[in-house]
């Protein structure tokens, strides 16, 4: 029943298909866990010298342990260049840093205010 839903999915939306396949794993990957258990070991030997020869050797090999845990949990980068756009008032869209400045006064609730009068103005229901 599950493929089923998989494959209605992918045949109605398969941009958003596409994109949650690799939250399937749930996981790091096998690499990853490799790099990690190293990384750990290697910082954990750095921790042991610097017990016997300077602080700074063993803080060294604490930060080498927790880069390595972050390096392990943290999710792979996807292909996807990771480039924003700005859909505009007139419905074009483009670059994010070609959209139009915020005023440098404009608080939370002003902006909340001018998205609610453009929703009653563009008919939005």
């Amino acid at each position: 029943m599950l493929e089923q839903l998989e494959q209605a999915l992918a045949a109605e939306d398969p941009k958003f298909a596409s994109s949650m396949e690799g939250s399937r794993r749930g996981g790091p990957t096998r690499l990853r866990w490799v790099v990690a258990v190293v990384g750990v070991l290697a910082g954990l030997g750095l921790v042991l010298v610097g017990i016997n020869t300077t602080m700074w050797v063993g803080a060294a090999g604490f930060a080498v342990m927790v880069a390595a845990v972050a390096f392990a949990l943290h999710p792979p980068r996807r292909g996807g260049g990771g480039k924003l756009a700005v859909v505009r008032d007139d419905g074009t869209t483009g670059p994010a840093s070609s959209g139009r400045k915020q005023k440098s006064g404009s608080g939370f609730m002003d902006k909340l205010d001018d998205r609610w009068d453009r929703r009653g103005r563009d008919g939005w229901s």
